[in-house]
């Protein structure tokens, strides 16, 4: 059994080191400067689809490519493609063993997709890779259903 104390102890370090699709979105839209999210997937998963706003960094490029986007005071959020997925973890641990302060994104791209927060896709137009808009309507079981004009927001 353990003590009420063990359990804050417990649910304060999940929340130090945990973050969700809708709060990283908020802190995007809010335009967070120290916000650094990072899409630690292979090409073929990014060019699928990816979080707007993400940096595309796949986790074997980590060490070399994190200290030329996170500055001093970046808060770097890492996500891979889901729940079933350590990949952000592992991502994680690099990141922090660099010396930045990392949170993963639980979830990943799977929930952030699932949320309806904005989501691109890589295609070739005319010989060129471009981001298209692949935004999909949220999914009932994973985000409240908003009334009209309403942002969607569990308020969790």
């Amino acid at each position: 059994m353990t003590t009420p104390a063990e359990a804050a102890a417990h649910f304060a370090a999940k929340l130090a080191f945990e973050t969700d699709p809708s709060d990283v979105h908020a802190a995007l839209e809010a335009r967070e400067p120290s916000l650094v999210l990072v899409d630690t997937r292979d090409q073929v998963a990014w060019d699928q689809g990816h979080a707007r706003g993400a940096l595309h960094i796949p986790k074997a490029q980590l060490a070399a490519k994190i200290p030329g986007v996170a500055g001093p005071g970046s808060q770097i959020v890492v996500y891979c493609w889901g729940p079933g997925c350590n990949g952000a973890t592992r991502a994680g641990l690099i990141i922090s063993e660099l010396g930045y302060t990392v949170r993963e994104m639980i979830g990943g791209f799977e929930y952030w997709a699932r949320e309806g927060m904005p989501v691109d896709r890589v295609v070739e137009v005319e010989g060129r890779r471009v981001d298209v808009d692949a935004t999909q309507a949220p999914d009932p079981l994973t985000a409240p259903a908003a009334r009209l004009g309403e942002r969607i927001a569990c308020d969790c």
